[in-house]
């Protein structure tokens, strides 16, 4: 079993693994074994959480809701597509159930305070806020009084709406971390925003995360090397699945990898590098890689040795190559052989 979300965030910077999202939202388009079958796909890929979004239709949106981009040739309008991805309550505890089985904390973005009090009766790690949420106060505040970690997607707010945001949840005293998300789908590099993670973490001084939407492992990785708390990704099984997201989704090998990387990245980050050290603990290669002053031919005892006798070569078991310029001038004691490295014993004191 993970550990529990709040731990994950107050854990010390660069002492602790950076807790990785599966993203599954939508991509299972209202199919409930597709769903189980993300849950088992994340887990295999070494995600610590998997994110769904529980969408109850009646209750967070109206008939005329616009699309954001029409692709369903089987939904007339968005409220039949919300229709079509909700589940119901035993069937969220049974998705929540697997998770717990794989190991893997539970999340799902509410769209609705129904939502929220279904969600509170399955059971979640802490509270996923989605982009389009950041404004809805009763929402937050259901979410905020269960003392639960609350997690800040700022895909489409400024700062100043952040701030309002950030302070109405810090004032419930609930582990919070705010998440660098841009709503593009899929965002490109110049859209990501690496250096706002630095910036909401001087400006809100808590954790932070990236929510990325890039269809790439290069952010989250990116993220890593600058010690995020959380990192979230979208996952897809393959890019020829069907669903609005799969442009801005990894597919669930790279997600693999991106979690080989970011683990990778981490033990890197946790071991500061001391050069004098790395260097004393690959002595015995210097031998092998450096290169020693060697004769270009067979030269006879007293030879005064000049530019054109002497070339350098592997290995470095004589006069060093850095040494080059001192043995120019000076007279051989005994006959050498062509390629076999010059030693002092070679040479007139």
């Amino acid at each position: 079993m993970s550990k529990p979300l709040k731990t994950w965030l107050e854990a010390p910077a660069l002492h602790r693994p950076c807790t990785i999202i599966a993203e599954i939202a939508q991509a299972h388009d209202g199919s409930l074994g597709l769903a189980h079958a993300y849950i088992d796909a994340a887990a295999i890929a070494g995600a610590d959480a998997v994110k769904f979004q529980t969408h109850i239709a009646s209750a967070e949106s109206t008939p005329g809701e616009p699309w954001r981009t029409r692709f369903s040739p089987q939904d007339e309008t968005r409220y039949e597509y919300w229709e079509r991805m909700e589940f119901t309550p035993d069937q969220w505890r049974g998705l929540k159930r697997h998770a717990d089985e794989a190991g893997l904390l539970f999340l799902s973005s509410p769209f609705s305070l129904a939502a929220v009090e279904l969600l509170k009766s399955v059971g979640v790690a802490g509270w996923k806020i989605a982009s389009g949420e950041i404004t809805n106060w009763p929402m937050l505040d259901a979410m905020a009084a269960t003392g639960q970690p609350v997690l800040l997607s700022t895909g489409m707010s400024p700062y100043s709406e952040i701030d309002q945001t950030v302070e109405r949840i810090t004032r419930a005293g609930v582990p919070l971390a705010i998440f660098q998300c841009t709503t593009q789908y899929p965002s490109p590099p110049e859209a990501i925003g690496l250096n706002v993670l630095a910036a909401f973490r001087e400006r809100y001084q808590t954790a932070v995360g990236l929510s990325d939407h890039s269809g790439t492992i290069f952010p989250a990785l990116a993220a890593a090397t600058l010690g995020v708390e959380v990192i979230e990704v979208h996952i897809t099984m393959s890019r020829e699945m069907f669903g609005p997201d799969v442009p801005a989704s990894v597919t669930t090998d790279e997600m693999a990898e991106l979690v080989r990387g970011v683990r990778f990245i981490e033990r890197m980050n946790a071991a500061p590098a001391d050069k004098s050290e790395i260097a004393d603990s690959v002595a015995p290669l210097r031998d092998i890689f450096l290169k020693s002053v060697v004769a270009t031919s067979d030269l006879a005892a007293g030879t005064v040795l000049e530019q054109c006798h002497l070339t350098t070569k592997k290995p470095g078991t004589g006069i060093p190559a850095s040494s080059f310029d001192t043995v120019l001038g000076r007279r051989l004691a005994r006959d050498v052989e062509r390629d076999v490295p010059l030693t002092e014993a070679d040479l007139e004191t």
